[in-house]
């Protein structure tokens, strides 16, 4: 079989609850048949449920101490030394290393800005810090293509920097990002199987040509492609949103709206989230409707019997549950992502509810998927998980780690950012989830939630023995990751106990 090509597409703060059967009253009927076509994996999660950790543990598989993206990344961390490693390892420098044309499109939010970028990106914010980072061609981790940005947060009017631009050379759009983002793929897509794209992209389409940083042949018949869409709503600001946005969801009441039973539609935190919710389903559904764009083009190319397509996210977004609205906390409303691959012919459907995948292990599933799993870098921390989600597979990965098949599992990760904020550890499976947090003046607490039974994590178990036995899978888990944490003799002390209850 020749190459495959990849595309992914991925969908800032898209909670997995907008894609599940009795979850968010959104409408998305073609990432519904995306999903009917293909394998949504249950048990996808974020280890850092916030956009630029996952990000890093997503292109690199590597976890966050390694990649050098222990925070989001923002002119205040980039003094931290926090930014995605030159030498980080990348599944997009394997591909385009075995010969594939590589591209990137719309949010990166991996490069740590440096002064400059306050002039030429997005600029600082009210508290001074700037975002927005153009990323030099020698750390674009694999990409030729190039039409991105670091980190902005303007959906109406959003800016790009292509292939050969400087930093001073951005390009400035008017129109909804993910729409044009879309045009400038389809565009991609239609050079890549050899057709003009002036039709289809419009006024997309000599942007698209300029941005190319390629001069490889691009027919799929001698080069297959891998494509990287990234998409920033339905994260926030909310009310941005395309001119033919559904209004139908203001029409819902807040308990139409609001259906988990872990919101408290009565409290002040609660009433934001039911004006927020139109709002973000809409911004839900019009990019549900770019999904279909570029899945349209696919077949209309001849190209969707040979592309694997995957539809995730960053990180989820709260929306009301337990008291929060966005993300960064270890409840299943910001941990869990959709995870969604079609590739007609190719996967197992059984895989859905049997095989987790957390954030380090999308790279080297990626490779496997793409029959280099013999490439992946010896420096990714993550598991390949392809023989376990193709039908020809040869079997599952080891269990009693991090992302495995049979209860699937993942770390959490949250990192201090000073000495008054608590380290976060945790170990989430398919059937129950435990989370320590650490202060060197506070000490260890803990909390244990049954996944099954209590779904919407309202009870925290706190038997002694339960509690110890979470602690020792935790302390196993951080080991085998080779992760070191400063609650480490804490963890090991409450695992080892033999008396007493948890702090």
């Amino acid at each position: 079989m020749s190459s495959p090509n990849l595309l992914f597409i991925v969908a800032d703060q898209f909670r997995a609850m907008c894609l599940e059967p009795g979850g968010d009253p959104v409408s998305t009927p073609f990432l519904d048949a995306l999903m009917s076509d293909g394998v949504s994996l249950t048990h996808a999660v974020s280890s850092y449920p916030v956009c630029s950790p996952h990000r890093a543990m997503m292109m690199s598989g590597q976890y966050p101490a390694s990649n050098g993206v222990t925070h989001n990344v923002n002119s205040e961390t980039a003094t931290w030394g926090v930014g995605l490693r030159p030498d980080a390892p990348s599944w997009a420098a394997v591909l385009r290393n075995a010969g594939y044309n590589t591209g990137y499109i719309g949010k990166w939010h991996l490069e740590a800005p440096v002064p400059e970028d306050a002039v030429h990106g997005t600029g600082p914010l009210e508290d001074g810090r700037y975002w927005d980072a153009w990323s030099p061609p020698n750390r674009r981790h694999g990409f030729d293509f190039w039409y991105s940005y670091g980190c902005c947060d303007e959906h109406l009017t959003p800016h790009y920097w292509t292939s050969h631009a400087g930093r001073h050379q951005r390009v400035d759009v008017t129109g909804w990002s993910a729409a044009h983002e879309t045009d400038i793929a389809i565009d991609f897509l239609q050079r890549a199987a050899g057709t003009s794209g002036a039709g289809a992209a419009g006024a997309g389409t000599s942007v698209a040509e300029a941005a190319d940083g390629s001069e490889r042949e691009t027919s799929p018949g001698r080069m297959p492609f891998a494509l990287a869409v990234s998409w920033n709503p339905p994260h926030q600001p909310f009310d941005q949103l395309p001119p033919d946005y559904d209004t139908s969801y203001g029409q819902l009441s807040a308990a139409e709206l609001l259906t988990r039973p872990n919101v408290d539609l009565d409290s002040a935190t609660g009433r934001e989230a039911a004006s927020i919710a139109p709002l973000y389903y809409a911004a839900v559904a019009a990019i549900d409707a770019q999904v279909g764009r570029l899945i349209a083009t696919l077949e209309s190319l001849g190209l969707a019997e040979d592309t694997l397509v995957i539809f995730t996210s960053d990180h989820g977004q709260q929306m009301g549950s337990h008291g929060l609205l966005y993300k960064n906390v270890p409840f299943e409303e910001s941990m869990r992502i959709p995870f969604v691959l079609r590739w007609p012919d190719r996967l197992d459907t059984a895989a859905a509810d049997r095989v987790g995948i957390s954030s380090v292990d999308i790279a080297p599933t990626l490779l496997g998927l793409m029959g280099l799993g013999s490439d992946v870098p010896e420096h990714m921390h993550g598991q390949d998980l392809s023989p376990a989600l193709l039908t020809q597979g040869d079997g599952a990965p080891e269990e009693g780690q991090a992302g495995t098949l049979g209860t699937p599992s993942s770390l959490y990760f949250y990192y201090a950012r000073d000495e008054h904020d608590v380290d976060v550890r945790g170990l989430r499976t398919a059937t129950g989830k435990f989370i320590a947090r650490f202060h060197a003046g506070e000490g260890l607490s803990t909390s244990v939630v049954d996944l099954v039974d209590d779904p919407y994590e309202l009870h925290n178990i706190t038997d002694p023995a339960v509690v110890r036995r979470w602690a020792r899978d935790l302390s196993d888990a951080l080991a085998a990751a080779g992760q070191s944490w400063s609650g480490k003799e804490a963890l090991e002390e409450l695992a080892n106990t033999t008396l007493g209850a948890q702090t």
